[in-house]
């Protein structure tokens, strides 16, 4: 009975919140530890209906437990995040689930790539590629990246739909949430340069994006073109996919873009989500300062 729980609780995450498969595969592992945790604690086999007593000292001991294996600030908040989903989810409408003030988070900001820093990251990866074709492939996704400000996840979920391009793309983005993002000629051009190029066929309802052997390109291989390409150019560890992302929302704020605008563009569906990036600029800003003025 409870293992189906887990499970039903496995498809409201995938299908009615549309969870990332990282963020399910993440819940799921909490679930796993809370009922593990609670067996020892309690004494005892774990039902649906231990569940419902659940109190808050079950929740504090279980988070002690948990910063014993050494997780810090940011990963405790997000395990008590799950339990409460989940202990919400399997005591129905009624549940009653233990309030616990979960450990303040200092969210850190978002560090970007300068432009001259995203273009050579994106060439090396390019002119490294073994075939002229994938090395098309990896401009066209980083380009979207900086250049429309996706999410890596988004690039490889675009489908042959979206052929031929405009002067717009539609992006289903975080929970099925769509958005129009705008497409500057050089982002088009190196898509449309990538399918000329790409020996696979372009199918409607088929990934954009292939890889190697003609099967949906995998994000991880992207990072690691990322990973090697900043080694050879001895950038920040912090150069990432999602780090172009980030530089593009922080150069269209530095050039006058509005908040909500930028919320608009990047997906968020939170406008707090958003203001982290004046604080970045606010931040870059102030590095100019000390590095520049005799004083400082």
């Amino acid at each position: 009975m409870l293992r189906d729980l887990v499970e039903a609780w496995r498809h409201h995450l995938a299908l009615d919140r549309r969870r990332s498969t990282h963020t399910v595969r993440a819940y799921m592992a909490t679930a796993e530890r809370l009922i593990a945790f609670l067996e020892e604690h309690r004494g005892g086999p774990v039902s649906a209906a231990t569940l419902a007593t659940v109190e808050q000292a079950d929740l504090r001991a279980f988070l002690t437990v948990r910063r014993m294996d050494g997780i810090g600030n940011g990963s405790a908040a997000r395990e008590l995040s799950a339990v409460r989903g989940f202990l919400k989810f399997t005591g129905g409408e009624d549940a009653r689930v233990p309030l616990l003030k979960g450990p303040r988070v200092k969210r850190g900001l978002p560090r970007p790539v300068s432009p001259d820093e995203a273009v050579a990251l994106a060439a090396d990866i390019a002119e490294s590629a073994r075939e002229e074709w994938i090395g098309a492939r990896d401009w066209a996704v980083l380009l979207l990246l900086y250049g429309a400000g996706l999410r890596i996840g988004e690039a490889m979920a675009l489908t042959g739909d979206v052929m031929p391009l405009g002067e717009t793309l539609r992006v289903t983005g975080k929970r099925g949430k769509t958005r129009i993002v705008p497409l500057l000629p050089q982002v088009r051009e190196a898509i449309e340069k990538y399918v000329v190029l790409c020996p696979y066929p372009l199918e409607q309802r088929q990934p954009l994006f292939r890889g190697a052997r003609g099967g949906p390109l995998s994000a991880a291989i992207v990072r690691r073109a990322v990973q090697g390409a900043r080694g050879r150019l001895g950038l920040s560890d912090r150069t990432t996919p999602h780090a172009l992302r980030h530089s593009f929302a922080t150069h269209l704020l530095g050039r006058g873009a509005d908040l909500r605008s930028l919320q608009e563009l990047l997906g968020h569906a939170s406008l707090s989500s958003t203001q982290i990036y004046t604080q970045v600029d606010a931040a870059h800003l102030l590095d100019v300062y000390r590095n520049a003025h005799p004083r400082a």
